[in-house]
């Protein structure tokens, strides 16, 4: 089967993790012996952009062409503005830059399905090339089409509606985010498929020894919806128990400087660590280390990071009604918090710092729930599955 995946989220020379569940369900999906070609847009950044922005710059140097780990990744450029101006029409952008270099692919490889990964800009651009090839379409909803982009306007609510309406197939990553649109017309065309994780390249195995004691830790962007303001919150009220409490924070991004600010106020910098963007590996030796895995995110469509914690053996704390809930049996495999609420916070960390036994239960019990139901070659098979179906 020959598959077109379109994904302005994917690996790059210029961010090498965006987008890596994309790649990582790409590379299962070659296992299982398709011939997949992933087109991966990027905003056009020539003079002067590519000159007074350091972020614009780093577009202009991604290669046209490139191979990562044997998948074939072409990167053309659109145009694009920043802060998400004229974002309604990014689809029809995005489909006049790419459309030459797909219907040359479509002459040697005669695709069989197009897979686009979100409704705005990519599953746009994959309508108008479905409807000019005349070949089906998949779009796999991750969060922000039905978190964000819907409720911004209702001219990107009716984009977005317009896609998910002729799309063939709408795959959503999580029953949270199904159940937002559960009164569209196409809701009876959602499939959910929660992404996954691969065991190998994320089971750490030898730990770094020299990494010190860690009690709680988070990975995230930092941005106000992760909640990690939360966490600081909650560690405010445990040091007075646990003066010796350690909180580690792996991440970047707008909201740093507002929680070092919160850090400061509340004389936490001995008990709270900032170590900004990690490699990969690096952040599955910090949850190797770590006792609990706490993210109180209250706005998210999945999260991997919850998965990868689990893989370790650590109990991890979410937020109940996000799309985690798919995963975690409460107080079983993990553990849900209501949404901002800093009080449950505190006292399920507390629990699973100061109960062992119990912490172990629950980290056990999450380990063996991800190798045996998430994976990504669990996700690659049903999605294969649905383009048998839809074929």
């Amino acid at each position: 089967m020959n598959i077109l995946v379109l994904s302005h989220m994917y690996p790059s020379n210029f961010n090498k993790i965006s987008g890596v569940f994309v790649h990582k369900q790409v590379k299962e999906l070659i296992s299982l012996g398709c011939n997949v070609k992933v087109i991966s847009p990027i905003p056009w950044a020539g003079f002067p952009l590519n000159i007074i922005n350091k972020k614009w710059n780093k577009y202009s140097k991604v290669p046209y062409q490139d191979v990562l780990d044997g998948v074939e990744v072409y990167y053309p450029r659109y145009i694009e503005f920043p802060r998400g101006y004229f974002f309604d029409k990014s689809g029809q952008r995005m489909y006049k830059a790419i459309k030459n270099l797909v219907y040359e692919l479509n002459q040697k490889f005669k695709f069989d399905i197009i897979h686009s990964h979100v409704a705005l800009p990519d599953g746009y651009c994959g309508m108008l090339l479905s409807k000019e090839l005349n070949i089906p379409y998949v779009i796999t909803v991750h969060g922000q089409d039905f978190q964000n982009t819907i409720c911004k306007n209702d001219k990107l609510k009716k984009s977005v509606f317009k896609v998910l309406d002729k799309a063939d197939k709408v795959i959503t990553v999580s029953n949270k985010l199904k159940n937002i649109v559960s009164d569209t017309n196409f809701y009876h065309k959602i499939d959910v498929i929660n992404n996954g994780i691969d065991i190998e390249d994320t089971m750490v195995l030898n730990n770094d020894k020299a990494l010190e004691k860690i009690d709680v830790l988070s990975v995230s962007n930092l941005i106000k919806t992760k909640g990690i303001d939360l966490n600081i919150r909650a560690i405010n009220v445990l040091v007075k128990k646990h003066p010796n409490i350690k909180y580690y924070i792996i991440g970047d991004g707008p909201e740093k400087e507002h929680l070092l600010e919160m850090v400061k106020k509340y004389n936490l910098l001995k008990n709270i660590i900032f170590l900004g963007q990690l490699d990969h590996k690096k952040v599955m030796e910090y949850m190797s280390k770590c006792k609990v895995f706490s993210m109180p995110s209250w706005k998210e469509g999945f999260g991997v990071v919850y998965l990868e914690a689990m893989l370790q053996g650590k109990p991890v704390i979410g937020v109940k009604g996000e799309g985690i809930e798919d995963v975690i049996n409460n107080k079983e495999n993990g553990i849900l918090v209501s949404p901002n609420n800093v009080e449950e916070l505190v006292i399920s960390i507390e629990k699973l710092l100061d109960d062992k036994k119990y912490s172990n239960y629950v980290g056990n019990n999450a380990k063996l729930t991800v190798v045996n139901k998430f994976t990504w070659i669990r996700t690659a098979e049903k999605t294969l599955q649905i383009y048998n179906e839809i074929i």
